[in-house]
């Protein structure tokens, strides 16, 4: 039954108080990936690293071809993988300014009315953590190709995001319900200085009319991909405490954080748990990127700074899992998270393969690494063995793949191309 707006916003916040709800408890061990399977070795640099996949996504051979059948929501125990020897250096795929401005002392917050937080509701299919659901979406910057809504028709997929271009999405609001939307506006500088507060209702109010004008967008983000490190990350979480404040006077709810993949590391984290709190106090979400490179388990299995391997983490993609386990379940704080773009990024530093930057420009690597039998299979596998970790947490609401409509400098992550075939993954997986 189609969801309504207003309904789908007091049934999406009931997620939030029964989370709480459910961290209160004695938390049980998140589920992982099933048995690791290491990837055919085809390359001196890929012998550095052990990939692990589920045993039914064991990557077919030359003449496979994606059988839709199989079960990617396979939730067996996963087994140890080795550890990387490569270690990644995992710049922001959106370059950051090298100049920094000159860090100003932060004043005081100044009073201002408060915001009244969002009520709940009974709790829709769609936001259940349903593992017999994928949770792959698709980000959108120009809606300038007739196969993203023929993805939305048949697809119904768990999210989209759109930037910059939002007319569509009151369309994919009306073909598909229950998709939650995500909105971002592209902005100029990301300056850590003055008051976090201030700086925060004036980036709302430059954007206000936009918002107001395209209601069909569930949460708005503010930056992309900041890297404020730990000497700015305390200034980062109360503009992003005030900009969750700002939006939900005009009854608008925010998605926090934005952060680039790779970061932020675990002790900058910690200082961004106050937005954390008050997302959820809003009935905001947190979201994030995850990308690697040249395939999508790349540092999956590695380990971060001070804390000890894990196999059903890493250092790029499953990164979020750091956050959730360590820092946010322990202290009942299960924000509903979006990973609002997802893929291949060859700007990762430090890593097997060839140049190159989107996933187009590995579709041979990954084939010669057994994937699949054309480029498009192996990145369609590479992204069923995505989808099948993050049904696994309830917490995650879905990931959009970077990127349909893309304007010039972003051709080699096209997906406009494979969207039929996603359509196909997606209904298949019901």
């Amino acid at each position: 039954m189609p969801v309504t707006k207003i309904g789908k916003r007091l049934l999406f916040c009931c997620l939030i108080l029964l989370l709480t709800q459910a961290a209160c408890v004695e938390q049980p061990p998140l589920p992982t990936l099933v048995p690791a399977i290491s990837l055919p070795q085809q390359s001196e640099a890929s012998e550095a690293l052990a990939f692990a996949v589920p045993p039914t996504f064991t990557p077919p051979g030359p003449t496979a071809t994606i059988d839709p059948l199989l079960n990617f929501g396979d939730n067996s125990p996963l087994g140890p993988t080795l550890t990387p020897t490569l270690t990644p250096i995992l710049p922001s795929r959106t370059p950051t300014p090298t100049h920094t401005p000159t860090q100003t002392p932060t004043p005081t917050d100044t009073p201002i009315p408060s915001a009244t937080p969002i009520g709940g509701g009974p709790i829709p299919p769609y936001l259940q953590g349903d593992p017999n659901r994928s949770k792959l979406g698709i980000h959108v910057i120009f809606n300038n190709d007739p196969r993203i809504m023929t993805f939305v028709r048949q697809a119904r997929p768990a999210v989209i995001k759109g930037v910059d271009d939002f007319g569509f999405l009151a369309e994919v609001e009306k073909e598909s319900p229950n998709t939650i939307i995500i909105g971002r506006r592209n902005w100029g500088g990301q300056e850590y200085v003055g008051n976090p507060e201030e700086e925060a209702r004036k980036f709302v109010q430059a954007q206000l009319r936009q918002y107001q004008l395209n209601p069909a967008v569930d949460f708005w983000e503010g930056w992309n991909e900041p890297d404020p490190g730990l000497d700015r990350m305390a200034w980062y979480a109360r503009f992003e405490q005030e900009r969750v404040r700002e939006l939900a006077r005009y009854g608008l709810r925010a998605a926090v954080g934005g952060f680039a993949t790779g970061v932020p590391e675990m002790d900058e984290f910690a200082l961004f748990i106050p937005a954390i709190e008050t997302a959820m106090q809003y009935g905001g979400i947190l979201s994030l990127h995850e990308y690697s490179a040249p395939v999508m388990t790349f540092g999956y299995g590695s380990a971060l700074p001070g804390y000890p391997f894990y196999a059903d983490r890493g250092s790029l993609t499953f990164r979020y899992r750091w956050y959730y386990e360590e820092l946010l379940i322990p202290r009942g704080l299960v924000i509903p998270l979006i990973v609002s773009e997802a893929g291949i990024d060859g700007i990762i530093g430090n890593r097997p393969g060839p140049a190159g930057l989107g996933w187009a420009d590995f579709q041979q690597y990954a084939v010669q690494e057994g994937w699949g039998r054309t480029g498009d299979e192996a990145f369609i596998n590479q992204l069923a063995w995505y989808d099948a970790g993050v049904r696994q947490d309830d917490y995650v609401l879905g990931f959009t793949v970077f990127t349909a409509g893309p304007v010039a400098q972003w051709g080699p992550y096209d997906i406009g191309s494979l969207l039929p075939k996603l359509a196909d993954y997606v209904r298949r997986q019901e």
